[in-house]
């Protein structure tokens, strides 16, 4: 890793708090994600499985964690099974965990090689009485590909037919939607790496760039940070920016126009998400500043909203209402439009057209049941936007913000964000 690895607290802690949630007699096993092909005889750099990564802390492939608190033999209760170093996949992988380097990075005593793993299994599984498998559970994937996962399902009930299982995700959900002091801490040093990155566009954003250059200055900081891009950056100028996921990042940015940047920084893991949208000239037009002062009023009014026992949909609905009553004010909506609106078809949606924002961790859009109300620990987006192909442009404002009895904290607070301060950075250049 190129990173400075987590303290191994970190990982012991999330694995006490899943047992404490584990009925009596229970068996539960995770494993690494696939490394997936692209084409001829190449393949994707592995992405890590992020509840085997929350649990362990491991990124390498193959990897499986075996979690049984109830067994009779207390070397059988909690073992990390992993791929066995040899000189010929270090040749031409790199390097493999050795069993002392796992210890260390884990916290987990019991580490063994891969070769294992059946025989155990079958010693564990005859004394379990349940077993937990795990599978992604996102509300929004759509995955056509058969996972490890997948795979590995299908094989243990096809020897052990006559257990019960279950569904280990909607427990990791619970968990990792609350954020540990260690958890916050990693998600601020991404915030920070994004700061740096943003920074350094604003001090060379110019008419005539492409916006694949704005897309290198965050790639460098992100990379010279030990860092990586959280999810596909979004550079989108001009009309560009009324298409909610362009990623294409391949054109000139002229004069007058806005550039909308949906950039985000991960390091160790850990996500951060932000957006800003800034003049290419260094100048907001006084039509482009009415709007953009409306959208950052809807996002501190929902940033302030932000709050333990609040309901998502509620708090959507609450930046709809909100937004609505500034695109009257821009003279984007009439009354009429609000007379002829319908509950399936509110009018804000022609203009303001997604979520207000999502939970975020180990993943961008984080695992989670939004039907329970915000706790205390959660770490969420807003991200509130307008966008007007009729005028070729679009403005979107996101932080990253963390839920607390006492009041939001806006990680991203050190990120500019006023345009006044925007245009004197610009000035800089």
């Amino acid at each position: 890793m190129r990173y400075a690895p987590l303290a191994p607290a970190l990982f012991t802690e999330n694995r006490a708090r899943l047992a404490a949630l584990l009925p009596p007699k229970s068996l539960a096993i995770l494993n690494a994600n696939d490394i997936l092909p692209t084409n001829a005889d190449g393949s994707l750099l592995m992405r890590p499985n992020s509840d085997l990564y929350y649990l362990t802390g491991v990124e390498q492939e193959e990897t499986k964690l075996l979690i049984f608190p109830d067994a009779d033999d207390e070397k059988l209760r909690l073992i990390l099974f992993l791929r066995e170093p040899n000189e010929q996949n270090e040749l031409w992988e790199g390097h493999k965990l050795r069993k002392e380097e796992a210890q260390a990075l884990t916290g987990i005593v019991q580490v063994k090689w891969l070769s294992e793993f059946p025989g155990i299994l079958r010693r564990v599984i005859c004394e379990a009485e349940q077993v937990f498998l795990n599978t992604n559970e996102h509300r929004r994937a759509h995955c056509e590909v058969e996972t490890r996962d997948d795979r590995f399902i299908h094989e243990v009930q096809r020897q052990f037919p006559l257990h019960t299982y279950r569904r280990l995700a909607p427990l990791l959900h619970q968990l990792r939607l609350v954020k540990s002091r260690a958890e916050i801490q990693a998600i601020e040093r991404a915030c920070q790496l994004t700061e740096k990155g943003f920074r350094r566009v604003l001090r060379t954003t110019k008419p005539g760039q492409s916006e694949a250059d704005v897309e290198a200055e965050f790639a460098y900081e992100f990379t010279r940070g030990r860092g990586r891009f959280a999810y596909e950056p979004i550079v989108a100028s001009g009309k560009n920016a009324c298409c909610l996921h362009y990623q294409v990042n391949g054109s000139t940015m002229k004069a007058g126009q806005l550039v909308l940047l949906d950039v985000g920084a991960a390091l160790a893991n850990y996500n951060s998400d932000m957006t800003r949208t800034i003049p290419v000239s260094g100048k907001f037009t006084r039509r482009q500043r009415q709007i953009y002062d409306a959208v950052l009023r809807v996002l501190r009014a929902m940033t302030a909203a932000l709050a333990p026992g609040v309901i998502h949909k509620e708090w959507q609905k609450k930046s709809e209402a909100m937004m609505t009553e500034e695109l009257l004010k821009l003279g984007l909506l009439k009354p009429r439009d609000i007379k002829k609106q319908t509950d399936d078809a509110p009018a804000v949606k022609k203009y303001f057209m997604h979520g207000l924002g999502h939970p975020i961790g180990l993943d961008v859009h984080d695992v989670g049941d939004l039907a329970t109300p915000m706790q205390d620990g959660w770490v969420y987006t807003v991200e509130p936007g307008i966008y007007i192909p009729e005028e070729e442009m679009a403005i979107r404002l996101e932080d990253t913000v963390l839920i607390t009895a006492k009041g939001p904290v806006n990680l991203m607070a050190d990120i500019p964000l006023e345009a006044d301060e925007i245009e004197a950075l610009m000035r800089r250049r």
